[in-house]
């Protein structure tokens, strides 16, 4: 039988067998992917379509709030009257006013009318109010001197008041602007790494930021706008170094105009800055720490020590009073 097998099979039949094994295998191959489909094409397609829905409705919903809300507001009617009939824009309005507004984040020019008829109207009412409590509602046995000085001392403290007001949001602006501006530093490097210009780095890093410090990613979204139509990309960093008034913020700022003039490489000057913000704010903390013990004596005098007296003295001064 093995014999009979040997002689049947020559060249003729092996050649046939083989051309037989490789036209199912080409059949095979082609047929495969129209058989087994491959998921991750399936769910690339669900997901582009879901991304167009959200994009529609994202659409709609901006278009119809597009009539409610606007960018820039105006101011209202009776503030804006006031301030021209009384001219505040010439004896009161100020250019640093208007950077301390922007810094403050509030811009356009409805902030600044407001700002002008608030630094009128507080120290009138604190005047007003100081009168009234003081040579009516308080029975205060002074001279009548030393009651208006005290009325125009009311005043300036309210001619100044709203000018510490935005001192106090400009510092908490800054504060968070602060925290997050190491890490930005660390995403546009990898941005840059990655091939992107600055332009698209920044615009990437405002849409990933926000979730760490809202008034950053406003900074860094207007400053991509500006990088886009200013005809001195200079300019866009000179206007971010103003609006945040940080010396971290600066130093990059005055480092990319450098690198965009001479052609210095960013990936390594962002890396390089990046560890210097991060120093910086290591030894603000590490001051902090150093100041803290000077600052704990007075409460550590004042609540600390008379309650140790009362728990180590006490029962000694019982025990005296119960001998007596």
């Amino acid at each position: 039988m093995l014999d009979y097998l040997v002689n049947a099979v020559n060249t003729q039949t092996l050649t046939m067998v083989f051309a037989a094994v490789a036209a199912a295998a080409t059949i095979l191959t082609l047929a495969m992917p129209l058989v087994f489909a491959n998921p991750l094409d399936k769910r690339m397609r669900s997901v582009a379509i879901e991304r167009e829905k959200l994009r529609a409705r994202e659409r709609e919903r901006m278009a119809q709030e597009k009539q409610k809300v606007s960018l820039r507001q105006s101011p209202k009617q009776y503030i804006q009257t006031i301030v021209d009939r009384f001219n505040l824009s010439k004896w009161v309005g100020q250019e640093e006013a208007r950077l301390k507004l922007i810094q403050a984040g509030y811009r356009g020019h409805a902030p600044y009318i407001t700002y002008l008829f608030f630094r009128m109207v507080t120290p009138t009412a604190a005047f007003v109010f100081a009168v009234f409590y003081l040579f009516i509602v308080l029975d205060f046995n002074q001279p009548a001197t030393v009651k208006l000085g005290l009325c125009i001392a009311a005043a300036y403290i309210g001619m100044h008041l709203p000018l510490m007001l935005l001192k106090s949001k400009i510092q908490k602006r800054q504060l968070s602007i602060k925290r997050a501006f190491p890490d930005t530093l660390d995403l546009l490097l990898i941005c840059v790494e990655s091939g992107m210009s600055i332009e698209a780095a920044f615009k990437k890093v405002s849409d990933e930021v926000g979730s760490q410090s809202v008034p950053l990613a406003e900074e860094l979204t207007l400053t991509t706008a500006e990088l886009s139509y200013l005809p001195d990309r200079r300019q866009a960093y000179e206007n971010l170094a103003k609006r945040t008034d940080l010396e971290g913020v600066k130093s990059v700022c005055m480092a990319l105009q450098q690198a965009e003039r001479y052609g210095t490489p960013l990936a390594s000057m962002l890396r390089v800055m990046a560890q210097e913000n991060r120093d910086m704010r290591m030894s603000e903390a590490e001051k902090k720490a150093a100041g803290l013990p000077p600052k704990l004596t007075v409460p550590m005098i004042l609540f600390f020590l008379p309650v140790l007296f009362v728990v180590i003295l006490g029962p000694a001064a019982i025990k005296v009073m119960g001998m007596q």
